[in-house]
């Protein structure tokens, strides 16, 4: 059972990728388009770029004012969360079923 929460887990983690996949270009593009400065602060690979997602992470794009950017930008963070949190989870309970077993 443990197992299949683990799996449970990892389709969660899916879910975000998808979600994410959607959402963070369309956020990357509007940066893009209208506030290069921050978007020159990412550098080359915006994508996967650490300084990007940390800046995604940590929700620094509320502070500009933008309500486009932050309709783009909110689902793209929450993904991201999802992400991590579904690999987390996923992760942990494969260690405790390695335990238990």
């Amino acid at each position: 059972m443990i197992l299949f929460f683990a799996l449970v887990s990892l389709s969660l983690a899916i879910a975000g990728a998808t979600a994410f996949v959607i959402f963070w270009p369309l956020a990357l593009v509007h940066v893009r388009d209208r506030h290069p400065a921050i978007l020159a602060g990412f550098g080359t690979g915006a994508f996967i770029s650490p300084a990007a997602l940390g800046w995604l992470l940590r929700k620094d794009y509320a502070a500009i004012g933008d309500r486009n950017l932050c309709g783009l930008a909110t689902p793209a963070r929450l993904s991201l969360l999802t992400i991590l949190g579904g690999l987390l989870m996923a992760g942990l309970l494969w260690l405790v079923a390695e335990v238990v077993a």
